[in-house]
């Protein structure tokens, strides 16, 4: 295993922490992942393994949790993480057209990242913002009821 993937002393205090809140390691994986990918910004095999020995779990286990969800990077992505929905509410109202022009922009298709690092795109089923649609998210904001000039307006406001 490369050492460098290694939790400080802190972050182990706080997986204690998430681990208390469960009855068994096994349920504090996804709190764990979610730690493991804003320390390293995605989950490679390497973070996989970490994440097992940290929890005492099979890698297998942790495996199956991090290939399932897609909340979780399986490379690289951006410094900002651009989501948009194209489920129905979202496409009715022209989400599919937002991630159309996002691409065209950023020259990058669904989970692709710019040459610079600086965005990543991607393509999303629902986000739960029906009556708010069409939606989109930056890494942890959401923005509701957005047009695409509201999306270039955003995206240049980014340091």
């Amino acid at each position: 295993m490369d050492m460098s993937y290694t939790f400080s002393q802190e972050e182990l205090q706080e997986i204690e922490r998430i681990k208390s809140r469960y009855p068994e390691a096994k349920a504090a994986i996804m709190p764990v992942l979610w730690l493991a990918q804003a320390k390293w910004g995605w989950i490679s095999e390497d973070v996989m393994r970490t994440v097992a020995t940290t929890l005492n779990l099979p890698l297998a286990h942790v495996k199956g949790v991090a290939s399932f969800y897609t909340m979780y990077f399986k490379k690289p992505m951006g410094r900002y993480h651009i989501q948009v929905c194209t489920n129905v509410s979202c496409m009715l109202l022209g989400g599919d057209t937002i991630f159309e022009r996002i691409q065209e922009k950023l020259g990058i298709g669904h989970n692709e990242r710019t040459a610079d690092g600086r965005f990543s795109l991607e393509e999303v089923e629902c986000m739960g913002a029906c009556g708010g649609a069409p939606m989109i998210a930056i890494n942890e904001d959401y923005y509701e009821n957005i047009c695409y000039e509201d999306v270039e307006r955003i995206l240049a406001s980014l340091p």
